[in-house]
């Protein structure tokens, strides 16, 4: 069989840059040369696309964009050409590509803004469309989008900057304490604070406000964080569910990188019934936002057996350690069994 060639973007201009290498790296190390042929493609925190022929040590010491091996390069828009255009010296060199894997997390990497460039030039790609990324990585449109397709969703507003924000505070009391306020654009807890009187709130508004125009302030969910791993489209496959332990605070961007006082349990500790009725509910979340390829799905799990949707995460963490590829394992799936199924699932074999 004819080797693909697979294009891999790591790196990107957004908060989440660090997380990107170390998920790139394992991916790449993961991809079998024997059936892929690889081009890797990082993305500076300026926004300098560089094809890489490095090791990937380099990727994981954030190196990498000092190696004489990088070439200015970028895709073209042109469904003409589907490939990667390259700056050697001064001639433009290009290189066809049959699919892209996007190693991206966060802002222009999983809301859509790549997913629409690579539309519009015709390449394949793994993971959401365009329009479904934007969604998922809009906590106010997903939530609604959900809650009207019959879903629980925890109470919320919406600020915009620049807006009143004495009515937004007043309105904000009304849902209780605590609260947590979020950018509604930004991935990995970002930005997010738990406020837990008015003065938290007014400046944890403001942080919010530093990292997206749009912030939701949501109200506090009692009960634990649950994750659910799809693999699939029109018939997906849903890996074992995984539980967020905390002894304190929330699961914010130190947290889910080093769990110092957090645990998670794989699989969950919940009974057969009660992970049946997650499985179904993320299904039907991913359905709802019109996902596609791959996404985990988190809710929360109230004392009560509430299922309430939290948030959907379209380019999850890709180390070896992560969440996603964790829960399908758990499954029975290799970790390039997962990245196999992927890059079938975009060039439309499976």
């Amino acid at each position: 069989m004819e080797k693909k060639t697979v294009a891999v973007l790591f790196g990107g201009c957004s908060g989440e840059y660090e997380v990107s290498l170390s998920s790139a790296a394992a991916v790449i190390g993961h991809l079998d040369i024997e059936k892929y042929n690889l081009v890797l493609i990082g993305i500076t925190q300026e926004g300098s696309w560089l094809r890489y022929s490095g090791n990937l040590e380099d990727i994981r010491n954030d190196r990498w964009h000092a190696h004489p091996s990088c070439i200015p390069s970028f895709f073209s828009p042109s469904r003409e050409i589907k490939g990667l255009i390259e700056l050697v010296h001064t001639e433009y060199h290009v290189t066809p590509i049959d699919v892209v894997l996007p190693v991206l997390h966060g802002k222009y990497g999983e809301d859509g803004t790549l997913q629409g460039l690579l539309e519009l030039a015709g390449i394949p790609f793994v993971g959401c469309d365009m329009l479904s990324s934007a969604l998922c990585m809009d906590k106010e449109l997903a939530h609604t989008l959900v809650q009207a397709a019959g879903m629980d969703t925890p109470r919320s507003l919406t600020v915009y900057r620049g807006g009143s924000m004495e009515k937004v505070l007043a309105a904000a009391e009304e849902l209780g304490f605590p609260l947590f306020v979020k950018p509604a654009r930004s991935g990995s807890s970002l930005g997010i604070t738990k406020v837990h009187d008015m003065k938290e709130l007014a400046a944890g508004t403001a942080f919010a406000f530093t990292h997206d125009s749009k912030v939701v302030i949501e109200q506090n969910i009692n009960g634990f964080e649950v994750g659910c791993a799809i693999l699939g489209n029109s018939d997906p496959i849903i890996g074992a569910i995984d539980e967020i332990e905390l002894e304190g605070g929330f699961f914010d961007y130190s947290e889910k990188y080093s769990l110092h006082s957090s645990k998670i349990h794989l699989p969950a500790r919940i009974d057969k019934d009660t992970a049946n009725k997650v499985k179904e509910t993320a299904l039907a979340i991913y359905k709802t936002l019109g996902c596609s390829g791959f996404a985990r799905i988190d809710m929360f799990l109230t004392p009560d057996g509430r299922i309430v949707f939290n948030e959907v995460n379209t380019i999850p963490g890709f180390t070896s350690n992560s969440r996603y590829p964790s829960m399908l394992q758990a499954s029975g799936l290799t970790y390039a069994d997962i990245l196999d199924q992927l890059l079938q699932l975009a060039v439309g074999e499976v």
